[in-house]
């Protein structure tokens, strides 16, 4: 899994990015490699990869296993960069391995640089909602625990050197996910209707920021009988609930320089 994923800190620290996904996911394959000493037996390497590596979308269309690589960011730079590292060290040393690419995750216990988490503690605390540019790029939503079963199914029942796309089948415009959000949470504050959302700021849009991303999740439901079971309303719901109710928790990692940095980055564009 990539243990550097936010695109926003890519652009203002690449090297970060490089040192942990790349050099970070090349030491976990040499460690393999050794460990292992090509007796692989029931042993496999698994990969957790994004649907950023494949760039953008238009309008229509979704990414597929065999999409081309087009990465825009730092950070999908990368994760490209990693995966072909893995596909290399299958084809070369015949290291057993699998790939997934999944789209945006959400749910309990999200780190709260990314929207939703993000949006939540500024809600909570009368903060602005920054919303990048128009607000009309699309992402597609999964919930982390459909994403975890889909990573299960992978791992025991996928085919050695295949890549699997994990999606929510589930598109939202971001402001039209955060409408939805600050709708729930006036709810769950007992504001009156539109508090939450008179927060919402636009801000100068993100460098080299990707319109649309979309997957098509069909190869893994046919293969391994995969699909997501939480539709975005109830997960979203979920997601809310979990945060109010781990209140300290959500205080301590926003506290701090953590907090200073992102109001910083975001007062900046």
């Amino acid at each position: 899994m990539a243990a550097e994923s936010h695109v926003d800190r890519s652009i203002d620290s690449p090297l970060d990015f490089v040192y942990t996904n790349v050099i970070g996911t090349v030491n976990l394959l040499n460690a393999a490699k050794k460990h292992w000493a090509g007796q692989f037996g029931d042993k496999r390497f698994y990969h957790v990869s994004t649907d950023e590596v494949y760039g953008a979308l238009g309008e229509t269309g979704f990414f597929t296993e065999q999409t081309k690589y087009d990465p825009h960011s730092p950070y999908s730079a990368s994760k490209a960069s990693s995966d072909h590292f893995v596909r290399a060290y299958h084809d070369t040393y015949g290291l057993p391995v699998v790939i997934s690419n999944c789209s945006n995750n959400y749910g309990p216990n999200h780190f709260p640089e990314k929207l939703i988490p993000l949006f939540i503690n500024n809600i909570i605390n009368k903060k602005p909602l920054p919303v990048y540019g128009d607000g009309q790029y699309t992402r597609d939503w999964l919930f982390v625990k459909d994403h975890a079963s889909a990573i299960d199914l992978v791992y025991h029942q996928g085919k050695n050197g295949d890549t699997y796309n994990i999606g929510g089948f589930n598109e939202w415009k971001n402001i039209d996910l955060v409408k939805l959000l600050c709708e729930v949470m006036d709810k769950k504050l007992g504001n009156a209707p539109g508090t939450s959302e008179a927060l919402i700021t636009y801000v100068k849009d993100r460098p080299g920021h990707d319109r649309r991303y979309a997957i098509d999740a069909s190869k893994i439901n046919k293969e391994l009988g995969w699909k997501p079971s939480v539709n975005f309303e109830e997960g979203l719901q979920q997601t809310i609930n979990w945060y109010f109710e781990n209140e300290e928790w959500l205080k301590h990692v926003t506290s701090g320089a953590y907090l200073h940095y992102y109001e910083q980055m975001y007062a900046d564009r």
